[in-house]
Order: C-alpha cells, then structure tokens, then sequence
C-alpha cells in the first residue's frame, strides 16, 4: 500500500513539475513577445497588476494607445491584465487586416474580453463561432436584403418626425438641447417598429428614460468594468458583488423584455401568416422561419440571442453615430451646408425622404462617413488566435487575444495626415488609401450585417434635420468621449437648434 501511495505521490508531483514548467514557459513567451520592438508598450509593467494601475477604465487604454501612436508610429500594442492575462491590440491597417480577413474566432472563454458579455448577449452572430456562426449568418442575411429593408423607410420618417417635433419644443426658446439621450429612444422605437414590427411608441410615451434603454446603458459600462477586474472573472464572485447583481438584474429585465417581443411576433404571425398581404416581412419573421438545409430552424434559445444581440447593436450603435454626426453638422457649419443644399436639391418640397433618395445622397454619405470616422460608434473588435500568426514580422502564437482598435486605427496621423479635421472629401481626394484604414462596422466575413440598415436609417434622419433646421453648437458645453462596447458622451452632446 506504501508502495502505491509513493508511486501515486511521484507521478502527482512529476504532473505538477510539467504543469510548472510549461507556465514558465508560457509565461516568458508572453514576456518576449510583449518586449518586442515591434509592440509599444503603455507604460511600466506592475509584476501583479500588471497595467490595469494605467487604465482603470477602457477609455484610459484608448488615450494611451493613441498617444503612443503619435511617438512611435508602431502598429501594434500590449497590454497586461494583471499578470496572466496578456492582449496585443493592432492599430494599423497592415495589422488589422491580418485580423479581420482571417476567420479566428471571438475571444468569449473564460479570461478573455467577450467572456463579460456572454450572459447578456447569449451566442448570437457577434459571439457565435465556427459552423453555428456561419449557418447563423446564411439564414439571416435575407433579413438585410433591399426588398426587405425598403419599407422601413416610411418609419424612420415617421420616427424621425416625432423626435423632430421633441427637439422643436425644448429648443423654442433659442436654449440647448441634449440630443444623445433622446436619439437613443429614437432608434429603439425605429428598431422596434421596423425589425419587429412592435409599436411601442416609446419616443412619446414619457420623458423618463425606458428601463431597456438603461439596462443596455448600464450593461456596457459593467462589461468593460468586469473585463478590466479579474478578480470577478469567476461567476460566483461576480455574482455576489455589487457590479454582479446589478449586472444580472438588467440582463433578466432585457431578456424578459425580447422575450415579449417574440411571444406577441408568433401570436401575430399565427393569425397574420407570411403570407397574408396584411403582413409585413421583418427580421424577426425571418428569424422565426428561416431553415437551414436540413429544414432545422433556430431554437428558441437562438431566436432570444439573436434578438438580444440586434435590438442592442441596432439601437445603441446607431444612435451613437447618429448623434455625433448631429454633433459634427454644430461644428462644421461649411459642410453643413453643402450636406442642406444636396437635400434640398433632392427632396425638393418634400419633407418624407424616399427609397429612391437614399443613393441620391452622396454628399450626406460622405458626411457620415467622416463622423464615423472620427467617433466610430465601436471602439474595438477582438479575435483568439487558433494558430500562430504573423503580424507585420510579429510572431503571434495560438491562444493569444489580440483586438483591433477601430477608433485608433481611424484617426492615425501617419495614415490621415490630419485626423482631427472633419474633411469629408479625404475619401474622394484619397481612393488609393488601404480599405482597412477605415473600418466603422469592422471588415472581412464578420463585418456587421446590418451596415446598410444603420445606414439608411441615419441618411433619412439626417436629411430630414438640415433640411427642417439649421444645427448649431452650444458654445458652453464640450462632450466628454467615453469609450466602452459603444462609444458615447459621458456628459451628453448637446446643440442649438434654428428654424430653417
């Protein structure tokens, strides 16, 4: 018996030797390649914490890396999570690309950055991985087709009309306006009524702010705050902090929300069939009816995460756009103009923008385009790595989280010459630039699928305001940019407002 416990004891420890030394050995590949020349560093290394003394909030990283940038011109960036959890991060269109056009999937396990978000967003198309994601996005993608989209355009009008008519009253006495509240509840009721035939109205239902709107708002603070304290990397300890229960308290409250908004589409669809001409197909039709080649549909829990992950980006991502295009028309009155005279020439007397106008406006395309540049509505995107990459001469190995920096990567000096001018025409003046020096919806086969939904949304309701009123800065207030899933103003964006 003494015999077997020594026998049982040398093995455990000969294990223990192995497990010992292939973290060492982990470990100092993650030191070398953090030392490289070719990865700028943030700041000085802290042999616990690591960087997290340097960013106690994602924005922190942001301004970091952009400074950076500015001394060194390097392509790509290293952070420490304490000491065990290293990420690179690429800010450069030569190591973006790499990146985005491979099919490395999400980094969503435990210790990496989409691991925060999984409870709340499930395993939709922005998490899902490998064959789910593809089969996923083959049934969707009918959803985003023009024949589908085209009827929506009748309610962003109408959407757009009634935030209009808000805005109207609460600048009638020449006052500023806080416009990025508002616009948030805008674009929920557009998604709401158009992906999911839902008439909620919320836009006229009150003043005060929709719990959804604030559980969403709240949800991508704690994600960022969860993935920047690894100490609550476990669920049980997450759980019973104060962050966690607030976090699990909006997530219940989202989810039962979508879960209404799916009950009452297939009460509809029982008495109003797809093919009742009184019915109008949506995504959320598509959603519940789409089969894949074997005939299967998705389950009810895929229909939930698919509708929790769109209702969320197509609300919360557009209405950041949105709202610092608004806030670049208030500071760049010159192309303000330009974008008014093509509306004007578009519309002519109408006041509803039609499908057909849509292309028609190439100035307000570029416009946006610009605004988007300068605030892209999504920071970050991330991959894991499942094989050992190259990144500009980088040797990066398998199992390493790497993210692409979009805001960044958007506003690098060397690749824009003068990032912090609204120049709408660079894009005309400069058709030779890398395509992945631009990236508001991320590129490659996971770029976002309903790009030209946000777009057209964003056109209608942009036409609809220069032409209705000519947008002014508030000269007492400055937004404070905050970087976190979306980024957003922490002190709001608001503007003057006079009757054109």
């Amino acid at each position: 018996m003494e015999l077997v416990f020594l026998v049982l004891s040398a093995l455990l420890s000969c294990i223990m030797i192995w497990k010992g030394i292939a973290i060492i050995q982990t470990y100092r590949m993650y030191i070398n390649l953090y030392n490289s020349e070719k990865v700028m560093s943030i700041g000085r290394f802290h042999p616990i914490w690591g960087h997290l003394h340097l960013i106690p909030e994602f924005s922190d990283y942001v301004r970091l890396v952009k400074t950076g940038i500015q001394e060194t011109g390097k392509k790509i960036s290293g952070v420490w999570l304490m000491f065990f959890f290293p990420i690179l991060t690429t800010c450069h269109p030569d190591t973006a690309k790499v990146l985005l056009r491979s099919s490395e999937p999400k980094p969503k396990r435990f210790g990496e950055a989409y691991y925060t978000i999984t409870p709340w967003l499930g395993d939709g198309l922005v998490l899902s991985n490998g064959r789910k994601w593809e089969r996923n996005r083959r049934l969707l993608t009918p959803a985003f087709h023009f024949d589908v989209l085209k009827p929506y355009v009748d309610l962003y009008n109408d959407v757009f009309d009634t935030f209009l008519n808000i805005m109207e009253k609460a600048t009638a006495g020449g006052q500023s306006v806080e416009v990025q509240e508002p616009y948030i509840l805008a674009a929920l009721d557009t998604m709401l009524r158009s992906a999911f035939s839902y008439d909620s109205r919320i836009q006229e239902q009150s003043n005060k702010q929709h719990p959804y709107v604030e559980g969403v708002r709240r949800l991508t603070y704690l994600t960022t705050y969860r993935t920047l304290r690894p100490w609550l990397y476990p669920d049980f300890l997450f759980k019973l902090s104060a962050a966690g229960k607030e976090y699990f308290s909006h997530t219940k409250y989202i989810h039962e929300f979508d879960e209404k908004v799916i009950r009452d589409r297939r009460t509809s669809l029982e008495s109003k069939p797809l093919a009742s001409d009184k019915h109008r197909l949506d995504f959320l039709d598509i959603l519940l009816t789409a089969r894949d080649e074997q005939g299967v549909g998705l389950t009810d829990r895929e229909v939930r995460d698919e509708v929790d992950t769109f209702l969320f980006e197509g609300h919360d991502t557009t209405a950041s756009s949105l709202s610092w295009a608004i806030y670049s028309l208030s500071k760049n009155l010159k192309e303000q103009q330009k974008v008014y005279e093509e509306v004007t020439k578009v519309l002519g007397d109408r006041t509803q923008v039609e499908w057909s106008d849509i292309k028609e406006l190439s100035r307000l395309a570029l416009f946006l385009k610009e605004s988007m540049r300068m605030y892209s509505p999504v920071p970050s995107v991330g991959r894991i790595t499942t094989e050992e990459i190259d990144l500009d001469g980088l040797k990066v190995p398998a199992n390493m989280q790497i993210y692409v920096l979009i805001h960044a990567l958007n506003n690098r000096e060397d690749i824009w010459g003068d990032p912090e001018t609204f120049r709408p025409d660079r894009f005309i003046d400069e058709p030779e630039k890398d395509p992945y020096s631009y990236v508001p919806f991320s590129a490659g086969s996971r770029n976002c699928i309903g790009q030209h939904f946000a777009l057209d949304e964003q056109k209608v309701a942009l036409a609809k305001l220069v032409q209705r009123f000519k947008v002014l800065p508030d000269p007492n207030h400055e937004p404070e940019l905050v970087f976190e899933l979306v980024m957003r103003s922490n002190n709001g964006i608001r503007i003057k407002l006079e009757k054109r």
